[in-house]
């Protein structure tokens, strides 16, 4: 918990939020095209094609997974499943400020998880970085106005979307606190295939409840198959593989700093691919983010 951030394990945490901000700005044009849950399952089906050629052995009947098919069942629960099902619901009543202000806390969740399951302790220090990193996303996503806060109004959907949060900062935990074969842990597609064969279990049985609602959509064509092979391998494979060696290396308490870069990084693709324009508080944000990071990571 005292280990100094190195900066290639700071990279790997950056990427992965990186990613992640760009399948928000994807999933918002394309969101005409495929309803939500739809867009989660069939992006972690081509995810699992994809990873099926490198770490196919995992699925055989004499792997080690299946003994420990509870374990594996609840990280793609977690990870794969529940977390998008959770902020898919959050954004059907809430809107994508609350959800994104109500997923700074993450910081927090992870010191609270670590200290109440794991009895990881928490600094003063990790306690000051997460109070500037939520003020970093709070900078960013009232455009600097303080207006925009005071008249935030939560409702329904914000509680989905912090047991969302809850959710992702238990899944960041047991990637690291997980036992079981090491040949698989040590081989990160056999691992990752292993979470996306139960997470894709649990994303069809949420995609099934969709087309029963009757709100299943999906529209074929060039811009559909494009947006999913872009979040299949950035979003899905890479961002999961970048997050996973992070955590590895960093701890989850720490890793959980990085998340808050989302919005953040959402903000700034948000102007070359929508055309919107930057601002003083972009920088500010920026600074108090990243200030939350170095702050935690110190020894």
């Amino acid at each position: 918990m005292n280990a100094s951030l190195k900066p290639s394990t700071a990279a790997m945490l950056a990427l992965a939020p990186l990613l992640w901000a760009g399948n928000a700005i994807v999933g918002r044009l394309a969101h005409d095209l495929i309803s939500p849950f739809a867009l989660n399952f069939f992006r972690w089906g081509i995810a699992f094609v994809l990873l099926l050629p490198l770490a196919w052995q995992v699925l055989r009947r004499s792997s080690p997974i299946w003994p420990l098919w509870r374990q594996y069942a609840l990280l793609g629960l977690l990870g794969i499943g529940c977390y998008n099902a959770l902020l898919y619901l959050a954004l059907k009543t809430s809107t994508p400020l609350n959800v994104t202000l109500v997923s700074s806390s993450m910081p927090v969740w992870m010191l609270a998880i670590g200290r109440l399951f794991w009895g990881i302790a928490v600094s003063r220090r990790q306690l000051c970085g997460a109070a500037l990193s939520i003020l970093g996303v709070a900078v960013v996503m009232s455009r600097g106005d303080l207006q925009t806060l005071l008249g935030l109004h939560f409702v329904a959907g914000d509680l989905f979307m912090m047991l969302a949060t809850i959710a992702w900062a238990f899944y960041t935990w047991l990637l690291s606190r997980s036992t079981g074969p090491q040949e698989v842990k040590a081989h990160w597609a056999s691992f990752l295939l292993a979470q996306v064969t139960f997470g894709l279990a649990w994303s069809a049985l949420f995609t099934g409840g969709e087309a029963l609602l009757g709100d299943f959509r999906f529209v074929p064509g060039w811009p559909l198959l494009g947006a999913l092979l872009f979040i299949a391998v950035g979003p899905a494979i890479l961002a999961y593989r970048f997050w996973g060696m992070g955590v590895q290396c960093a701890t989850p308490a720490i890793a959980g700093f990085f998340g808050n870069l989302i919005p953040l990084f959402t903000a700034l693709l948000s102007i070359p691919v929508l055309g919107e324009t930057p601002h003083l508080y972009h920088a500010i944000a920026f600074a108090l983010i990243v200030a939350g990071i170095v702050v935690s990571s110190r020894k």
